[in-house]
């Protein structure tokens, strides 16, 4: 019989960076720590990072460690959330990526829906796998050796994969399951099964939040400027930071 309490003593890594899709790491995090499981959100850097919905800003959630921090071998298992930017972010990261690595390897649970396979694509991890995903990247995991699914949820070995927050009712029972299982079955790939085809068209509802999003305030706009312009001064055109230039010519 299955407790409410059925991950007591698991420790899970929630890999993330700014831009993750709230709903996709707030609503997985609930359910994990409602679970007994210690959760340590994993980020490249330190402080708070950045949320949205969609496109539009959200709230901020606390980096517990750091990647370079955080070693793999700490943890039972790994909580990749989407969102567009976070996994591009993440994906752009070597250590991100070997983060990543190390929980293949060892064949630990791995759980993600919506953008964040593109981060397990980047690592070259997807040869011969079977998952689902966001509609748009089905391309990009295709190419990188994938069987792709549309369906809501996908097992396949350590991988537990959805399309996104419109399969959060499948998505977590599945996580939750994947973490509680000591002895993942072997990955397979789908016997003789091509990938579904490409979508006819992008997800309806994700059109219409966009279509109907209020536009931004001349201040965020603003604000967007002046961090960008802050960023260069610091950083330089060259994406050097000012006082490595300044230690560099007093040498």
């Amino acid at each position: 019989m299955r407790t409410r309490r059925r991950l007591e003593g698991r420790r899970l890594a929630a890999l993330a960076a700014d831009g993750f899709e709230k709903v996709e790491l707030v609503v997985p995090l609930r359910a994990l720590e409602a679970a007994g499981a210690e959760v340590d959100v994993v980020s490249l850097r330190r402080g708070r990072i950045r949320g949205v919905n969609l496109h539009m800003p959200a709230s901020r959630v606390r980096v517990d460690r750091t990647i370079d921090d955080a070693d793999p071998g700490d943890y039972d298992g790994l909580l990749l959330p989407g969102g567009f930017i976070n996994p591009d972010l993440l994906r752009q990261s070597a250590p991100a990526r070997e983060f990543v690595r190390a929980f293949v390897a060892s064949d630990k649970p791995v759980a993600t829906l919506c953008h964040g396979p593109w981060v397990l694509a980047s690592a070259g991890l997807l040869d011969g796998r079977t998952l689902t995903s966001w509609p748009g990247i089905r391309d990009d995991l295709v190419n990188a050796g994938a069987t792709w699914l549309d369906q809501e949820l996908v097992r396949d070995g350590n991988l537990t994969t959805s399309r996104g927050p419109q399969d959060m009712a499948a998505f977590v029972p599945g996580m939750l399951d994947a973490f509680a299982t000591t002895s993942p079955q072997p990955a397979r790939a789908a016997p003789g099964r091509e990938s579904d085809r490409q979508p006819e068209a992008p997800v309806g509802w994700a059109i219409a939040a966009l279509r109907w999003s209020p536009r931004p305030s001349a201040a965020a706009l603003a604000g967007i400027g002046l961090a960008a312009a802050a960023q260069r001064a610091l950083h330089g055109p060259d994406g050097q930071a000012w006082w490595t230039r300044a230690a560099g010519r007093a040498g």
